[in-house]
C-alpha cells in the first residue's frame, strides 16, 4: 500500500510518498495528476467541493477552525465557485461579495491549484477515491495530542517543533533542499501524508457530513 500527501509550491507540488515499508519519497511535480498514479489515498492540502454562496460556507471549515484555537486562521475560506471562475482578484473580490461575502487576495493566489484540483476530480472519477482533502496544522495538532501547533512553521522553532512531532509518528526527515519548494511545504506534504495513512487504515476523523456535496458531486469533508 501506498499512499501520499500533498502541498502546493511554487513550482507545483511537493509530494511525500510512504511506502508499506514506511518509506519516504519526497519530490516535487509540476501536476497532481502524476501523483496520483499507483496511489491508495493521496490526501491533499486544498479545498475539494466548493459551495454555490460563499456564506454559510463549508461545514468542514467551520468544524476545522473550531478545533484550531489560537490558529483557526490556518484554514482560509474556500471561495464559492462562481468566483473561481474570474481571472483578476478585484473580480473575484467583487462577484464574492454580491453573494455575500468578500474575497482575500490570498485565497485569489490559490485559484490555479484550486482550478487543477477541481477539474481532476470532475474529470476522472476514478480519481474521487483516491483523493481526499487534508489540512496540516490538523495533522499537526492530532500529532500533538489533540493541541494546536502554535509556533510558526517559518520560524526555526515552529519548524522544528513539528519536525520532532513528524518524526515521533514514524515520518522523519533529514532536512534538505528541495528544487522549487520550501522547506515548511514539504512540512505540509509530509503531515498530511500521515493522514493519508490514517485514512487507508480507517483511523482519520471526517470532518462535516458525510453525505455533504457540491453541485458536481464532490464532497465537501477535511480529513485528519
Amino acid at each position: 500500500m501506498i499512499v501520499a500527501g500533498a502541498d502546493g509550491c511554487r513550482t507545483g507540488w511537493v509530494i511525500c510518498r510512504r511506502d508499506g515499508n514506511g518509506t519516504l519519497d519526497i519530490t516535487v511535480v509540476k501536476t497532481l495528476a502524476e501523483a496520483c498514479e499507483g496511489l491508495s489515498i493521496l490526501a491533499v492540502d486544498m479545498p475539494i467541493g466548493l459551495v454555490d454562496t460563499p456564506r454559510p460556507g463549508r461545514a468542514c471549515e467551520r468544524e476545522a477552525r473550531a478545533l484550531l484555537p489560537g490558529k483557526s486562521s490556518s484554514v482560509f475560506p474556500t471561495p464559492c465557485r462562481p468566483a473561481l471562475a474570474c481571472t483578476t482578484h478585484a473580480e473575484a473580490h467583487a462577484l464574492s461579495k454580491t453573494l455575500g461575502v468578500g474575497l482575500t487576495r490570498q485565497t485569489f493566489h490559490l485559484f490555479p491549484k484550486m482550478r487543477e484540483v477541481d477539474a481532476l476530480m470532475r474529470g476522472d472519477e476514478a480519481v474521487r477515491s483516491i483523493v481526499h482533502e487534508a489540512h496540516p496544522e490538523l495533522a499537526f495538532a492530532r500529532m500533538n495530542d489533540g493541541k494546536p501547533v502554535l509556533s510558526k512553521k517559518r520560524r526555526p522553532e515552529g519548524f522544528v517543533e513539528r519536525l520532532a512531532l513528524l518524526a515521533r509518528h514514524g515520518f522523519p526527515w533529514a532536512p534538505r533542499t528541495l528544487s522549487g519548494a520550501a522547506r515548511d511545504d514539504v512540512l505540509d506534504a509530509m503531515a498530511v501524508c500521515r493522514t493519508a495513512l490514517l485514512i487507508a487504515q480507517g483511523a482519520a476523523t471526517r470532518l462535516g457530513p458525510e453525505v455533504e456535496r457540491d453541485r458536481h458531486g464532490l464532497p465537501m469533508n477535511i480529513w485528519f
